[in-house]
Formats: C-alpha cells, structure tokens, sequence
C-alpha cells in the first residue's frame, strides 16, 4: 500500500498559503487512512543506527540474561515483555492465542515534580535497562529524538486542524509516552489460528512513530475491510493516528486498525514504536465542543488501556 507522503521539513518552512495546502493535505491523510510516511524529520542517523545496534545486542542476549529486566509484576509496563505474553486483539475485545513477539519498553526519561502517586506507579516507573554498554545512552537518545518529533508533528497537526499551531503545546509538554523495541522471531510452520506477530488493534494515544526494519515486511492496515501491506522507504518513519487523538477529533481523524501478520517461514523482523501520550492529568475531550465521547484523564485511559492485553 502506497502511504501518502508528509514532509515536515517542507511544511515547517513554508509559510502563508503554502504552509496552509500542506496542512490540508496532512488534514486529509489523517482523516482518510490515519497513516502516512514521514520524510524531512531531521532524527539524525547516527541516533537511528545507535539504536538498532542498541537493540540488536539486548535482542540476541539469552531469556535468562533478559528476565534479569523483566517487568517486576504483571501490569507493570516496562521491561522485557517475553514471548507469548501479550495478545494486542484483547484491546479491542478480541480472544486470540498470544502474539509471537518480544519487546523492550521504556518510559519518560524525567519525572515531574508534581507528580501523582497513581502517575508514579505506573508510567513514571524507571526503565530497567539492560548491563549492555551503551545500551542505556543509545535508548535516551533515541526516545530524546522521537519526544522532539512527536512535539513537532503535534504542531503540524494543530495547523492541519486549522487550530493555533500552539494548541496541543501545554498538552504535551510532559508528555507519558513509552517507547517499545520490538522483536519478532522467525517463524516455522503454521502458527496456531488467528495467531499474529501483534494482533489486531489500535493505538491507544495521539500518535504512534514507527520505524520498521527495511526489508522486512509484515505491517498490514485494515482498509474497506481488507487486510493491505504497508511499506515506507529506507529513512523515514510511519506515523498513525491513536484512539486519543480520535477521540480529541471527534473521529474527523481515524484510528486504523493494523497488525504484523503472521505466516510461514517468515524470517525475524525488529521495530522501534514510540506511542505518544499527553501528560498524566491532561483532560482530553472533542475539540469541537460535541459530545461525541466523554472527557478522559490521558494517563488512566492509558492505564486501563495497556493492561487489557496482557496474558
């Protein structure tokens, strides 16, 4: 499937009438398929190729050297999530065996000091990184870079929604977003029914930034009821739109349902998914004014979210 195209280099110099047309044109992906291929990003690629490396060396560690990070307990959202222990379909209400996956998951790098108790044990949890060199410096890094993007895209999205380019600032400006490395092991014969590498689902924030591994497919988006491969070009990212930021539209964008297929004999596949999420206690209601959905905290949304789909 051919992902229209955003470059956010070109939107953030251009100005007046011409600024205005690439902000529509951002406004009709995000209503039409809610994904799109992100160009002029600015993440520069030694940030990129520091943290594949990063991920590569944590991913062929031994699942005894990897517990040693495992979450502490179950709902905690940070750590190795093992093999078989998620089923992303169950977000969505959806019994299916468990995906055949692992991740790495991390959480913001600073906590505020106004915190809350129920905020700090949950998603201001300290990341439990790996005694891997480098690792730790690889992963800020990275998570460093998508924190700026994601501001930058909301600014880009503010101006497609023809709203101040400001509007979404103080909302984001601690933002509770997780980043999440993802491994997907070669697979043999059939796996069992309805099994995927993730289940079906959708995002659960405001926008998902995704790097695929190039060369390897697998992502597929649910289109007039067909499943679609999606592919991106070497060096730029797939953005999604996440159920928060439907709900923030009152659905004038979409949250696309998508999944990583799972077949036969397909080699491994890695990814880097960075969910952006609004700070704890940002109220999120349509902004229209309508009452197409109910006022949410960002952070307990989040919360119940994540922890439907463990196993």
């Amino acid at each position: 499937m051919g992902l229209a195209t955003f470059d956010l280099a070109a939107f953030e110099a251009s100005e007046g009438a011409e600024r205005q047309r690439i902000a529509a044109e951002l406004d009709q992906m995000c209503r039409e398929t809610g994904f799109l291929v992100l160009t002029g990003h600015g993440v520069p690629a030694q940030v990129v190729s520091g943290m594949w490396a990063a991920v590569h060396d944590f991913f062929t560690l031994d699942a005894a050297d990897k517990a040693k990070v495992a979450p502490p307990e179950p709902g905690a959202p940070y750590g190795w999530i093992g093999p078989l222990k998620e089923a992303l379909a169950a977000s969505k209400g959806v019994k299916t065996p468990p995906d055949l996956k692992e991740s790495f998951n991390g959480g913001p790098l600073r906590v505020p000091q106004n915190a809350g108790a129920q905020a700090r044990a949950f998603c201001y949890r300290a990341t439990p990184y790996p005694d891997l060199a480098g690792f730790q410096a690889a992963w800020d890094q990275y998570y460093v870079a998508m924190e700026d993007l994601a501001a930058r895209v909301m600014r880009s999205f503010a101006a497609a929604l023809e709203l101040p380019e400001d509007a979404f600032d103080a909302a984001v400006t601690e933002p509770i977003s997780a980043l999440r490395a993802l491994n997907y092991p070669a697979t043999g014969d059939v796996p069992e029914a309805d099994q995927q590498r993730a289940g079906a689902h959708t995002d659960y924030g405001t926008l998902t930034i995704l790097l695929p591994q190039a060369g390897r497919g697998g992502l597929q988006v649910q289109q007039a009821g067909a499943w679609i491969d999606v592919t991106a070009p070497e060096g730029a990212f797939v953005i999604n739109i996440g159920d928060l930021m439907a709900r923030w539209t009152a659905d004038r964008w979409v949250s696309t349902l998508h999944r990583v297929v799972a077949v036969p004999h397909q080699p491994a596949r890695k990814s880097l998914a960075y969910f952006h999420q609004p700070g704890w206690d940002v109220e999120i209601a349509p902004l229209d004014g309508s009452n197409a959905y109910p006022p949410v905290r960002s952070g307990p949304y989040l919360m119940e979210k994540f922890q439907s789909t463990g196993t």
